[in-house]
């Protein structure tokens, strides 16, 4: 069948000031690489900042935990102050924070400095990530386009994740720790003039004031309720004080916040989002999709090194077979959503997933490095392809004014999930893994229950007793460990499996709003595969990426193009358009 190029070309978009909007895509996943990989790359540089800077155990917790706290809690605030005031300014604002407090950290000599830099790094961060999102918003108005982008983003943000380890590793087995801090400061003194000058400038809707004691309520219920489910993974009693109280503090907060919301006239966050089904499910799935990888990313490292005796740089690159996958999900991420729909991607996404976590179950005491590989390459691909078709809706649902606001609950719901995802899977090994050292032949119970909090602290009490029983101990918790990581990978699945039989609310194809001549608005549905080999005018359905031009506002109008052979007989006929 003949292909006919009747279509007229749409015009090629750019910056405001001529830059290529394909440069400006490069700038923000560099932005977003930053934070992602601040997020992780601490965490093998603990063993040495303990020995150097000796924090008590609340104080290393709060060095681990202030960047992800305070992040999660600001991302609505800075989300919707930069619909307000501008993406570009908060993001700016952002990039120099984020070098000033790289650098405190680096040469921190008390915990205390080292704590207060974490949490400007976390302002710093929660600035940067709702801007990056809705400038990309704001950028690619073509949601075929929009596709290819937020693929390309949500690969950035996996690699920067599972590349904090490896980085890590290196430069602390070279340097000092100060140095998983201190290369943030010339790339954010690179990319703060080529944002300054290639970024546009983007806003939201500005009707009315900004509600400044909402914003405060929301960052206050967030804080609440992600600091008590990180004590809930930590361990701590979830009807503890400690634990209870944030948790119970922070949802009232945010219900006070909701509420508050609907009854203003100009919210900053338009709950009427929730009220589409598309939307609500994609922030439900990017929460499961979060849970599950980071609380088995977590449990996968202890197993590499703790079980295997892996040191943190040949953990680091043991990981590297699920960035990858996770690279190939995005770049063809596009295409396969243009050619199965949101719904099928997240659902199939999310049984890919739970397959992979099934079949590592078959993981045992000893290494099998061609099994770990290819369930992390089926583990990364599968949960990028959810992600990336889940925000890509989630971002599409919501209207071009509120992309600050949408990319905030997108983000805030990637942090919610990730500490849901230590507390729940975290509980549920602990729960499996204490039971097999309750009786250990020669161990006093004392020496039980204190192996019992951790592997490695089974590891310490073990080497404290000695002889038998301490070789007793030592395969006791191995073997404990493991049968508690089958039993958390199955638990993990099943959850999976829930978050597919969520997908199936999504829309069955990928629908592109479009702009008719006169000023209507029009949905176009880009078909499944079964008619798609009939599409024309493929620089619509394929855009030229090296194509210049100019940037085109996100109000303006784009002439509508036909996206298959039928949709052109039906206009030529009078009949609509499927």
């Amino acid at each position: 069948m003949s292909r006919t190029n009747t279509a007229p070309a749409r015009p090629p978009a750019a910056t405001g000031d001529g830059a290529n909007r394909w440069v400006v895509l490069v700038v923000l996943c560099v932005s977003l690489l930053l934070v992602a990989l601040d997020a992780t790359i601490l965490h093998v540089a603990v063993p040495s900042l303990t020995e150097d800077l000796r924090p008590s155990s609340t104080a290393l917790l709060w060095i681990v935990d202030a960047y992800p706290l305070v992040c999660a809690s600001l991302l609505i605030l800075f989300g919707t102050l930069g619909d307000r005031v501008g993406r570009r300014r908060i993001l700016l604002l952002g990039y120099g924070l984020f070098g000033i407090a790289s650098a405190v950290a680096a040469l921190a000599t008390e915990p205390s400095v080292l704590i207060a830099a974490r949490a400007l790094l976390g302002v710093g961060g929660a600035m940067i990530m709702p801007a990056t999102l809705s400038i990309l918003r704001a950028v690619f108005p073509d949601r075929r386009e929009r596709a290819t982008a937020i693929g390309v983003w949500t690969a950035t943000a996996a690699i920067g994740a599972a590349t904090g380890p490896v980085l890590g590793g290196f430069l602390v087995e070279n340097y000092w720790w100060g140095s998983v801090f201190l290369i943030n400061i010339p790339l954010m003194a690179m990319i703060l003039p080529l944002g300054r000058r290639l970024l546009p400038e983007s806003r939201g809707a500005a009707d009315g004031p900004w509600d400044v004691l909402g914003a405060l309520m929301a960052a206050a219920g967030v804080l609440g309720c992600v600091l008590g489910v990180k004590r809930a993974g930590a361990g701590d009693p979830l009807l503890a004080l400690p634990t209870a109280g944030p948790l119970l503090i922070g949802a009232a907060l945010l219900v006070l916040f909701v509420r508050r919301q609907k009854r203003r006239p100009h919210p900053l966050i338009d709950m009427g989002l929730f009220s589409r089904a598309a939307f609500t499910t994609s922030v439900g799935c990017i929460v499961i999709g979060m849970l599950a990888l980071v609380g088995l990313e977590l449990i996968a490292v202890q197993y590499l090194q703790l079980v295997l005796g892996l040191s943190p740089l040949e953990t680091g690159l043991r990981l590297l077979p699920l960035t990858f996958a996770a690279m190939a999900a995005g770049a063809t991420g596009s295409y396969t959503l243009r050619r199965i729909g949101p719904r099928r991607m997240v659902g199939w996404g999310f049984v890919l997933t739970a397959a992979a976590v099934l079949l590592l179950v078959l993981m045992g005491e000893h290494d099998r490095p061609m099994l770990l590989t290819v369930g992390f390459v089926l583990l990364g691909f599968g949960l990028q392809t959810t992600l990336f078709s889940a925000y890509e809706s989630m971002l599409s649902e919501a209207p071009a004014r509120s992309a600050g606001g949408a990319a905030a609950i997108g983000e805030t719901s990637y942090q919610l999930g990730a500490g849901m995802g230590i507390a729940l899977l975290g509980s549920v090994m602990n729960a499996a893994y204490a039971p097999g050292l309750a009786s250990v032949p020669g161990v006093p119970a004392e020496a039980s229950r204190a192996a019992a909090n951790s592997l490695g602290e089974a590891y310490q009490v073990a080497g404290q007793i000695g002889g038998t029983a301490g070789e007793a101990l030592h395969q006791a918790a191995r073997h404990a460990f493991v049968n508690g990581l089958h039993i958390t990978l199955c638990v993990s699945a099943g959850l999976l499996l829930l978050g597919a039989v969520m997908a199936r609310r999504l829309p069955r194809v990928m629908e592109c709003p479009a702009v008719d001549p006169d000023g209507a608005e029009a949905t176009e549905a880009v078909p499944a595969a079964e008619t798609l080999e009939t599409v024309v005018a493929p620089v619509v359905v394929r855009p030229s990426v090296e194509a210049p031009g100019r940037l085109m506002p996100v109000e303006s109008a784009e002439p509508r193009v036909p996206a298959t052979r039928e949709a052109i007989e039906s206009a030529g006929s009078g009949r609509p358009a499927h």
